[in-house]
């Protein structure tokens, strides 16, 4: 049976965004996935990936940042961010049965649930699809200095070809962070996670990280 989305409205300050909300049968957990930020939460690389997840008995809810809401390219500041994260992860809970929340998205997405948590967002645990550690070809400008303050379990799932984050540095940073935090890297994977040589499509890439990532969230849940 296929899997049915519902769309839920969502109030950020006087901003309204979209949401879809994808829900399996007794949901080991519900995680929030937010965008990167040169595509919204219909992109089929998080389509496949919610999907996914619900086959692996993981509720989702994926959304849109204002700015993507309203059509604008360039990303919302941290400060808007992280209250969309706020009030995402409010919805959230009330769509739950109870279940662990897990804040979770792709590349910018994952930065800010990352930043919003370091703030006080509560969360069971953060997933990154992606971490943008730094710009392409800006390895001395790290985005790590709000990682350290962070207890809860982060999953770090990067590909070794991602030019948003040097292997060697990142690794760095996870070693740097302690037990809390767990890299997995998908070889060959750029920031997309696509592979030379391996045909799929962006759905197939993204439904290709379910498993990894339902794994975590039972070993910590």
């Amino acid at each position: 049976m296929p899997n049915t989305e519902t769309s839920v409205k969502i109030d950020v300050g006087e901003v309204e965004i979209s949401a879809l909300h994808i829900r399996p049968t007794q949901p080991l957990a519900t995680l929030v996935v937010a965008h990167g930020a040169g595509a919204g939460m219909e992109h089929p690389f998080l389509q496949g990936f919610a999907e996914a997840m619900a086959g692996e008995g993981v509720a989702t809810l994926r959304f849109n940042f204002p700015y993507r809401e309203a059509g604008r390219r360039f990303p919302d500041r941290p400060p808007l961010a992280i209250s969309t994260w706020q009030a995402v992860m409010d919805t959230a809970s009330g769509l739950s049965d109870g279940e662990p929340l897990w804040a979770s998205g792709k590349s910018f997405g994952g930065r800010m649930a990352s930043m919003a948590v370091a703030d006080g967002m509560p969360a069971r645990g953060l997933v990154f699809l992606g971490y943008p550690l730094h710009a392409p070809g800006k390895p001395e400008k790290l985005r790590d200095e709000h990682l350290y303050g962070i207890t809860v379990p982060m999953l770090f799932l990067q590909g070794t070809r991602d030019t948003f984050a040097t292997p060697e540095l990142l690794e760095a940073v996870v070693a740097k962070i302690g037990p809390a935090a767990t890299l997995q890297w998908a070889e060959g994977g750029d920031h997309s996670f696509a592979v030379k040589g391996l045909k799929r499509s962006a759905a197939e890439v993204g439904a290709s990280l379910a498993p990894a990532v339902a794994a975590f969230i039972r070993q910590n849940t």
